[in-house]
């Protein structure tokens, strides 16, 4: 079932605007990550890292779940569908695993947190190199996505090609009536 053109519409712009959004907090946990790593100031990295989890919380968290909630609703209210294009299942793919390495990092996040809290931890303890790691190989898979998403290769799955084929079928069977698809 396909939406009117104008929810379509509006559905395109929250899916874009959360996508580029978590593409956004991404760049700038990799920023943070590098002022951790590199400042001499033993205030600003320990505020680096005890900043990282809860916004994480507040920005990550939310545009990841916000990204792939709005890619279902974008892929099965559209001709593209859900499971027809080899293109939507790994975009799909990429927004699932993407999001569950977050919630998993998470743990991660909140020990770094720990540890930037305890005056007594040496400041070569509490730098850690996994938030620009993570936040780099975060930017090239969301990339990958949007690249995806612009280009749109070819590729039917399965069933996207019987249901073209059914579609072709019920154009030319007699008697049967063409309807646009929209």
């Amino acid at each position: 079932m396909t939406m009117p053109p104008r929810l379509r519409k509006a559905a395109l712009i929250v899916h874009v605007t959360s996508s580029v959004g978590w593409l956004g907090a991404v760049l700038a946990f990799l920023a943070l990550s590098v002022i951790g790593l590199t400042s001499q100031d033993p205030v600003t990295v320990r505020g680096v890292y005890l900043v990282m989890e809860p916004a994480a919380w507040y920005a990550l968290v939310p545009l990841a779940f916000a990204a792939l909630l709005t890619g279902i609703v974008q892929s099965l209210g559209t001709p593209w569908g859900l499971f027809r294009h080899y293109w939507v299942l790994f975009k799909l793919l990429i927004n699932v695993v993407a999001t569950v390495v977050l919630l998993i990092y998470m743990g991660t996040f909140r020990s770094m947190a720990h540890m930037a809290a305890d005056p007594e931890a040496e400041l070569s303890s509490v730098r850690n190199f996994s938030p620009a790691l993570h936040s780099v190989l975060a930017l090239v898979v969301l990339l990958l996505a949007t690249i995806l998403a612009v280009y749109k290769p070819r590729g039917v799955t399965p069933l996207g090609q019987r249901k073209q084929r059914a579609q072709r079928e019920s154009r030319t069977a007699p008697g049967a009536v063409s309807v646009p698809q929209v």
